[in-house]
């Protein structure tokens, strides 16, 4: 195992201001940088660790569509005399007009 000497007497140059400090008075940043003890600052929170968020992408108990014709009820009225629609077919999908 390694020892390393306590540096009691040692001095250090900052990688930030390039001032002179005692070498027990050095601390290191989250960047790396070997700064002085005035100039050291915490890591900010917005730079992470981040909460794993994701969104929904299925429902619990999905049930399957229902197939079933919608049907629309019209009266015989709303028709101009001697023309009646029976179907027609429109963006929505097929309509089925019944008129009694």
């Amino acid at each position: 195992m390694a020892r390393y000497a306590s540096g009691k007497k040692s001095q250090a140059i900052s990688d930030r201001s390039g001032f002179q400090y005692r070498y027990n008075d050095m601390r290191k940043e989250w960047t790396g940088a070997l700064v002085g003890k005035d100039e050291w600052e915490p890591k900010q929170p917005q730079l992470g660790p981040f909460k794993e968020v994701s969104d929904a992408e299925a429902l619990k108990d999905p049930r399957p569509d229902r197939i079933e014709p919608m049907v629309v009820f019209v009266g015989a009225s709303s028709f101009p005399p001697g023309r009646q629609a029976t179907n027609a077919v429109g963006s929505t999908g097929f309509v089925l007009v019944v008129t009694t």
